[in-house]
């Protein structure tokens, strides 16, 4: 543990990506803000996090946007090129991330373990978080603040959602305000249920509980495909809203929501920050690793058939953080999984 005899002017985090990792990363932040309020916080992200964050006040943030290439690299050297940081929380195991760490002056660079550096990580810090096998990502993220001598980790986000686009998501919604999300994609196809599935538990929904199903996603060609699978397969007309909205119009639209279905993905723990339930659909991650950090009671959770099936071994003989990255794994979460965990979920919450 570092020994700070009074608080750091100034902390450097770098972490640029992806949606659920920045989710998992602000808590950290947050409880760093807690026990030292007047350190200044500098956070560096990547352009498409930052729409997700934009509006925190008390924190400075710098955009590194890759599609620039090069460039981006220069702007950030000129930018900080007159700071010189407490510390700097190295927070992504990237070689884009560690180069951009050699601009950052600072006598203290935090890096992970060994033992988890991924990417040569270790070689661009001279301090290592502690080594605890099998943690949760974001349990993980928190070693970063109990390392500078913060112990609390109780998860808090407060990511705020301007007026306007507020309105945008009610608009969207069209009067619709007892409803359930279906988020049917991951950014890695191999994460994702199948259309028929989703559509059947659309219908069940609907028809059992007389309950409402928004359909939400990006724009992309799968998001898309997938939406056009579901709806033609639903008997009921789920509210398709995938390519309709920003991030903030979707934190909006999920934090009005009783529950999110989902794989894993950003939107998932996108959910758990605004405080909404997810029935969490794993069989190709492990969810004791990755899972919605606040919804372990409605995992699915077929990671150790899929281990099984594909290794025939168990998930305790196998690396921490191994993928099944092959598709039959979702196929063997069935429909049954789900309707009884909705079930689960609906009698709970309506006592």
């Amino acid at each position: 543990m570092l020994n700070y005899p009074s608080p750091p002017k100034n902390i450097c985090i770098l972490r640029l990506s992806a949606i659920g990792d920045i989710c998992h990363t602000l808590p950290v932040i947050r409880s760093i803000q807690a026990q030292w309020p007047t350190t200044k916080i500098t956070w560096i992200i990547g352009k498409i996090e930052f729409d997700l964050l934009k509006g925190i006040q008390d924190i400075d943030f710098i955009v590194f946007d890759k599609q620039n290439g090069f460039k981006e690299y220069l702007k950030i050297r000129s930018q900080l090129k007159n700071t010189n940081f407490d510390v700097l929380l190295h927070m992504q195991m990237s070689l884009r991330a560690s180069l951009i760490s050699l601009l950052i002056k600072s006598k203290i660079k935090i890096g992970f373990d060994r033992e988890r550096a991924k990417d040569g990580q270790w070689i661009f810090t001279n301090k290592k978080i502690k080594h605890v096998p099998q943690q949760h990502v974001m349990d993980s993220l928190f070693e970063f603040s109990k390392l500078l001598g913060i112990d609390n980790t109780k998860p808090i986000w407060n990511i705020p959602i301007n007026e306007s686009d507020n309105k945008s998501a009610n608009s969207l919604l069209n009067n619709i305000s007892n409803y359930f999300i279906i988020s049917p994609c991951s950014s890695k196809d191999y994460r994702n249920w199948h259309s028929q599935g989703y559509a059947f538990i659309a219908d069940y929904i609907k028809e059992k509980y007389d309950v409402d199903v928004v359909l939400t996603g990006g724009n992309s060609e799968i998001e898309n495909k997938y939406a056009d699978e579901i709806l033609s397969a639903c008997k009921t007309t789920p509210l398709n809203l995938i390519g309709k909205t920003n991030l903030k119009q979707l934190l909006s639209i999920i934090e009005k929501a009783r529950c999110m279905i989902s794989p894993d993905s950003g939107p998932a723990h996108m959910s758990t920050a605004m405080g909404t339930p997810v029935i969490g659909l794993y069989a190709t991650t492990n969810p004791e690793r990755a899972r919605p950090y606040l919804s372990d009671s409605w995992v699915i959770n077929r990671y150790p058939d899929a281990i099984k099936k594909k290794y025939h071994k168990d998930v305790k003989d196998m690396p921490w953080g191994n993928r099944v990255r092959d598709k039959w794994a979702m196929e063997m979460i069935t429909v049954e999984d789900v309707t009884s965990t909705i079930d689960k979920f609906i009698k709970q919450f309506n006592k």
